[in-house]
């Protein structure tokens, strides 16, 4: 490979290098020293031998009309410093941090693909996009060991148009056809299964691993509607702001009357309210709570539903259909995209609970070993992670999910409402372009490695351009995310096979 600069000084964590007239060095680059160590650019700068005042002289002469005015040996007094990190070191085929700088003085080369033959499939390898050098892509595939890594959570997060849901299509595709992975993804925009567009719904094995619940669905989907009798109390914590008083009220009412709980909640009289120690006006704002958020209503002798989601009649199984299938494998899509927050919330977390407690009982019969991983997508994570959001069935998964083998895939664009705790949760982190310096500085305080030097290099990621930092990986990777068009629209069997 042609040399494109050398190591002019620096330490450890910087090293300066000065780039070879005639060629470019661009930020975020990957470039090889000594050809067993890794560099990458973060920042990039202007350096000069001459004195400041004879810069400004030269190029005064140069802007009013001296054309004639020359300098001389430019390519040596001036010059693009590089300011790179050590990456990896690869040594007998296997990477490693790098413990000591290269010799002083070195020559710099661009990489190819074959300074990454190190990097391998793992198994149950979760396709996530090819190595990318600055703008440059390589034919190098990058996988990531998809059954652990969802299940420690992946955080994925972005400005508006850098490439999110891009990313989770092709993920969403690659994992179609695995088994050790169950996901539901809740769809609040309606873009993952392709109602009208390219979407899951396109894999050849779709019909057999992918189900599609919406309120109004196309002809193969299954028309989301819920009985009343399922929800609990608990789904309801952390969705809807409720007092003390209100929870314990519920809670009351589940002790004594099961499944009926919300119905008789709402068909209860005064004299009853009082003789659970439960006050009158606490009763009446919990209704008027539980009503806008379910579209339950009283009327005379009876409790019916005007909501086209809930429903007091039949669908008792909906719920242990949707995380049965989950269990073998399968991919849910719910779309979400005409309800309300609230509902769209409501309703993930009375699924999400529903599969959490599932395998924490596995947990504890010692039955987990031979379940998939369960992932569950989120988008505008903040409305359930954040500090406003309040305890729910989510944060409890940031916390705790990965003894339990169930994960987050957690989108969003604002990382710094999310607390520290949750996002150092979040084990593996593909992170697109961002130009706010307080979410970068957000994502790089929680990442698995070092990426304190590489805020300019996040802010300057082009759309389908990231770095993935996972303690499932030897270092940062940069990558560059197929186009999920592209993907489904291939007819090449070898690499449809690729992606499956």
């Amino acid at each position: 490979m042609t040399t494109v600069g050398q190591i002019i000084g620096g330490e450890y964590g910087e090293l300066y290098i000065r780039q070879k007239a005639g060629q470019t060095i661009e930020i975020g680059e990957l470039l090889s020293v000594g050809g067993n160590v890794i560099l990458q650019v973060h920042d990039l700068g202007y350096q000069s031998l001459m004195e400041d005042d004879d810069l400004a002289r030269i190029s005064g002469m140069q802007l009013e009309g001296y054309d004639e005015t020359t300098l001389m040996e430019e390519e040596i007094r001036n010059y693009i410093n590089a300011k790179a990190k050590l990456l990896v070191h690869v040594k007998n085929g296997e990477a490693k941090i790098p413990k000591k700088l290269p010799p002083f003085f070195n020559r710099i080369k661009r990489v190819s693909e074959e300074h990454f033959e190190f990097l391998d499939e793992p198994e149950n390898g979760l396709y996530l996009g090819k190595i990318r050098s600055g703008s440059r892509v390589l034919d190098v595939p990058v996988y990531i060991d998809g059954k652990k890594a969802l299940s420690h959570h992946v955080l994925i997060p972005a400005t508006t148009g850098r490439g999110k849901s891009n990313l989770v299509k092709v993920m969403l595709w690659n994992l179609i056809p695995k088994d050790y992975c169950g996901m539901l993804i809740i769809d609040p925009h309606d873009e993952y299964y392709g109602r009208n567009e390219l979407g899951a719904k396109d894999h050849p094995e779709a019909q057999n691993k992918i189900e599609y619940y919406s309120p109004n669905p196309p002809k193969g989907g299954f028309s989301l509607r819920l009985n009343i009798d399922l929800l609990k109390p608990w789904d309801l914590r952390g969705i809807i702001e409720l007092t003390s008083a209100q929870t314990d009220a519920m809670y009351v009412y589940h002790e004594e009357y099961k499944d009926k709980w919300l119905t008789d909640l709402f068909m209860s009289d005064e004299e009853e309210a009082r003789r659970h120690g439960i006050q009158e006006t606490t009763l009446e704002v919990l209704r008027r709570k539980l009503s806008l958020a379910i579209d339950v209503h009283r009327e005379r002798s009876r409790v019916y539903c005007r909501s086209s989601i809930f429903t007091t009649r039949s669908n008792e199984n909906m719920l242990n259909q949707i995380v049965d299938s989950i269990e073998m494998g399968k991919k849910i899509i719910l779309d979400t995209s005409s309800m309300p927050q609230d509902k769209e919330l409501l309703i993930a977390g009375m699924i999400t609970n529903r599969l959490f407690n599932r395998y924490k009982r596995y947990k504890e019969k010692g039955e987990l070993d031979g379940k998939p991983t369960v992932s569950v997508v989120i988008e505008e994570a903040p409305r359930v992670l954040g500090e406003r959001a309040g305890r729910n069935v989510f944060h409890t998964i940031a916390r705790e999910g990965r003894k339990f083998r169930v994960g987050l895939i957690a989108i969003t664009q604002l990382s710094s409402m999310i607390p520290r705790e949750l996002l150092a949760n979040m084990n593996t982190k593909i992170i697109l372009g961002n130009e706010m310096r307080s979410e970068r500085e957000a994502i790089i305080g929680s990442v698995a490695q070092d990426l304190s030097k590489d805020s300019k290099n996040i802010a300057s990621l082009d759309r389908g351009e990231a770095i993935v930092s996972s303690i499932f990986t030897k270092f940062a990777v940069p990558i560059k995310i197929d186009l999920f068009e592209d993907i489904a629209r291939t007819k090449d069997k070898k690499n449809l096979m690729f992606f499956n």
